[in-house]
């Protein structure tokens, strides 16, 4: 689910009570998306809470999204975790080659559909 939708549902929740946290690597993604609460780990998409195989690593990093809940007070506040991917240290340079052409739109907060009925529902027209 898009990370923008997540943190569209968590402001709900907080709005009628439920605290939350979203927790992800994509930073532009999050701070479009605007979550009430949010912990950032920069590390590859898709190992938001750890290194695979390294339980400490998973610990730490999910041990820090619940302290989140006690330590984040500013509405829409990103905690960044200073945590090193050590699997492979050069996984960036592939994500951020341009010579391969990043296709993707720039992040900004103009609503996108994937299709005509859905932003008709969402715009209500």
């Amino acid at each position: 689910m898009c990370h923008q939708t997540v943190s569209l549902i968590a402001r709900h929740l907080e709005a009628i009570g439920i605290p939350t946290l979203c927790m992800g690597s994509a930073l532009d993604i999050m701070e479009a998306g605007k979550a009430p609460r949010a912990v950032f780990t920069d590390y590859p998409l898709g190992h938001t809470t750890g290194m695979p195989g390294d339980p400490g690593d998973q610990y730490a990093v999910t041990r820090a999204g619940l302290e989140a809940f006690e330590t984040i007070r500013e509405p829409g506040t990103i905690l960044k975790l200073d945590r090193a991917w050590t699997l492979d240290p050069d996984w960036k340079a592939d994500t951020l080659d341009d010579s391969k052409g990043d296709q993707r739109s720039p992040r900004d907060e103009t609503p996108r559909y994937q299709l005509e009925e859905d932003r008709i529902a969402a715009e209500g027209a």
